[in-house]
C-alpha cells in the first residue's frame, strides 16, 4: 500500500485492486481511525479526509496500514438486488468503442447486454455508479479530452467500468447510449437508483418513466425581489461535507471568507445561506424594510448612494439595490439579517451546479423571502482583501500530489513555472487553464479515484483544470498537484483573462507510514 499526499488534511491510500480497496474500506468502517472524517472509495484507492486539527501525515498512514486486512480477504457482501435498465444505443462514441474492442457495433451492444454489471462504488456526481464486469474486452480508454457537456442519462464506458450520467455534466467517458430512467431522485428513498453492490442488466428498449413527485415550493409575495441579473444567482452556505458516500461533494461558497464576513456584518451565524452573485449587474428591490450586507467583488448602491463595502446597510420598502459589475474579482456575497427562507437539501442550502443538488438557481422575477431567524449584533465592516483583475498574475500555493510522479521532473517544473491563462470556460465546477501543454511519456489510464477541492487535473490535452467547490467527487485524469486550502477563496475570485502561477514549497514524496505508539 502507498500513501500519497493531497493536502494538510487529505491523503490517498493506494492498493493493488478493487477487492483490496473495498476490504480496507470495510475494515476502516468497522474499526475507525480516530480523527478520520470521511473516506471516498474508488477503483484502487481510498481518499481519506481528517477532522479539523488532525493532520493527514505519517501517523495517520500508519494507523490506516495497521487496519489492512490479510491478503485475500474479500470485501463484505453488499446489496443484492438487480436493476433492469432500458437503453437506446445511439451514443456518439459507439463506433469508436467498436473499433477499440475489435467488434461491430451490433456485437458491442450484444456484449453490453449479456454482461451483468455490478456497482463497486459511487462518485463523480450524485447517482453516478461505477459498475464493473468480468468481460476484459470492456477495458476501454477515456476520450483524449473530456466533453464540456454530456446529456443526462448517457450510458458510458471507461476502464472496465460502465456508468450512467445522472445529470448534464462534463465528462471523458465513451458514450454508447442513453436511458430515460433517473439515476438520482430526491423524492426516492434512497435517492440513488444504483448503489454499491446492486447488479444491473441493460436491455435495448425505451423506458417507461413516470415523473417523480415534486414538492411544491410556494412563491413568496414579499421579500427581496430580483429585478434583473446578468448571470444566475445561487444560494450558498458552508456546504454539505461528509456526503461522499452517496456521491455528493461539499459544494458551498467559492469565497467562503467573503460569505462569512457578510453574515457577520448583519449578525447572522456563519453558516446562514447567502446569495452568491457572479459578476453583474444585478438589480434588486426590497418589498419591506430589511438589513443587508455585501462582500466580495462588486460595489453596490441604494438610490444612487454608494454602500460601504462589507458593512451592514438598511433599506426601506421600495428601495432598489444596484450591484455593479466588479473591477476586480468574480463573486460577491449578499447576506440578509435573519437569513433567507430557503429549504435545505441534504442538510445544506448550497446549490451544487454540477450535481443539481440544492435550491434552484435564482433568476429575474424571483422573490426571496426573509427567514426572520434570531440574529446578534451587527459587526463592524471587516477589511476586504484585494482581488485579481484580468491581466493580473496570481500565485497560488499547491501541495504536489497525489499523481505528480506520473510526470517527469522536467514536466513538473514546466507546470510550476508556466503562467496559465484563465479561460472564459471556467465555472463553479473548475477553472480551465490554457498554456503550453503538460504532457506524459505514455497514455496510461488512471483508474477513477477521489478528487479534493483544489485538485489540478491534467487531461490528455495537457491543459489543466483546477477543481472548485462543485467539482466531481471522483475523476480519472491524474492530479499533478492540489491547491492549499488557504488559497481556495482567492482561486474562486480569479476572473477570465488573469494568469496563474502555481508554487510548491516542497518536492513530491509519498507519505511514509509511522508505526502507532
Amino acid at each position: 500500500m502507498r500513501f500519497l499526499p493531497i493536502g494538510p488534511r487529505t491523503l490517498l491510500a493506494e492498493l493493488d485492486d478493487l477487492d483490496q480497496t473495498l476490504a480496507l474500506f470495510d475494515a476502516l468502517l468497522a474499526d475507525p481511525v480516530p480523527g478520520v472524517a470521511e473516506i471516498v472509495p474508488a477503483a484502487r484507492t481510498l481518499m481519506i479526509r481528517t477532522a479539523p486539527g488532525v493532520a493527514a501525515d505519517g501517523r495517520l498512514a500508519g494507523a490506516v496500514l495497521a487496519r489492512q486486512p490479510a491478503p485475500g480477504t474479500p470485501p463484505n457482501a453488499r446489496a443484492s438486488e438487480t436493476v433492469e435498465l432500458p437503453v437506446t444505443y445511439d451514443g456518439e462514441d459507439l463506433a469508436d468503442v467498436a473499433a477499440h474492442m475489435g467488434l461491430t457495433e451490433a456485437e458491442v451492444i450484444a456484449a453490453h447486454q449479456e454482461t451483468t454489471w455490478q456497482v463497486a462504488f459511487c462518485g463523480f456526481a450524485p447517482g453516478f455508479a461505477y459498475m464493473t464486469c468480468d468481460d476484459p474486452r470492456f477495458e476501454l480508454p477515456r476520450r483524449p479530452a473530456p466533453r464540456t457537456r454530456i446529456p443526462a442519462g448517457s450510458v458510458a464506458l471507461a476502464g472496465r467500468f460502465c456508468g450512467v450520467y445522472p445529470q448534464e455534466t462534463p465528462g471523458g467517458w465513451q458514450l454508447i447510449g442513453r436511458t430515460e430512467v433517473p439515476m438520482w431522485d430526491l423524492s426516492r428513498d434512497p435517492p440513488a437508483l444504483l448503489r454499491p453492490g446492486v447488479r444491473c442488466r441493460f436491455v435495448a428498449r425505451r423506458a417507461e418513466v413516470r415523473p417523480s413527485a415534486a414538492i411544491p415550493q410556494p412563491q413568496p409575495r414579499q421579500g427581496l425581489r430580483v429585478l434583473s441579473t446578468a448571470f444566475p444567482i445561487v444560494f450558498q452556505d458552508e456546504g454539505r461535507p461528509g456526503q461522499g458516500g452517496q456521491g455528493v461533494s461539499a459544494s458551498g461558497a467559492l469565497d467562503m471568507g467573503a460569505a462569512r464576513r457578510a453574515n457577520r456584518a448583519v449578525g447572522n451565524p456563519s453558516d446562514a445561506p447567502v446569495l452568491e452573485i457572479t459578476l453583474g449587474p444585478v438589480r434588486l428591490r426590497a418589498d419591506q424594510p430589511m438589513t443587508l450586507a455585501l462582500t466580495g467583488a462588486s460595489p453596490a448602491s441604494v438610490a444612487g448612494h454608494a454602500v460601504p463595502r462589507g458593512a451592514a446597510f438598511a433599506v426601506d420598502a421600495g428601495d432598489e439595490i444596484a450591484i455593479d459589475p466588479p473591477q476586480a474579482g468574480m463573486r460577491s456575497y449578499l447576506a440578509l439579517r435573519g437569513g433567507f427562507r430557503v429549504a435545505p437539501v441534504l442538510g445544506s442550502a448550497a446549490t451544487d451546479t454540477l450535481a443539481h443538488v440544492g435550491p434552484e438557481q435564482v433568476a429575474a422575477g424571483a422573490v426571496l423571502a426573509p427567514a426572520n431567524r434570531p440574529a446578534t449584533a451587527a459587526a463592524a465592516a471587516e477589511p476586504e482583501p484585494a482581488l485579481p483583475k484580468p491581466g493580473d498574475l496570481v500565485e497560488l500555493p499547491v501541495t504536489l500530489g497525489p499523481r505528480t510522479d506520473w510526470f517527469t521532473p522536467q514536466m513538473v517544473q514546466h507546470f510550476l513555472t508556466q503562467e496559465w491563462l484563465v479561460t472564459p470556460q471556467s465555472s463553479r465546477v473548475g477553472i480551465r487553464l490554457q498554456g503550453d501543454a503538460v504532457t506524459r511519456e505514455d497514455a496510461t489510464e488512471l483508474p477513477s479515484e477521489g478528487t479534493e477541492t483544489g485538485a489540478i487535473q491534467i487531461p490528455h490535452s495537457g491543459q489543466p483544470v483546477l477543481f472548485l467547490a462543485d467539482h466531481p467527487l471522483t475523476g480519472g485524469y491524474p492530479v499533478i498537484a492540489t491547491l492549499r486550502p488557504e488559497a481556495l477563496d482567492l482561486a474562486g475570485q480569479i476572473p477570465p483573462g488573469a494568469r496563474i502561477r502555481f508554487t510548491a514549497s516542497a518536492d513530491f514524496a509519498p507519505i511514509t507510514p509511522e508505526r502507532p505508539a
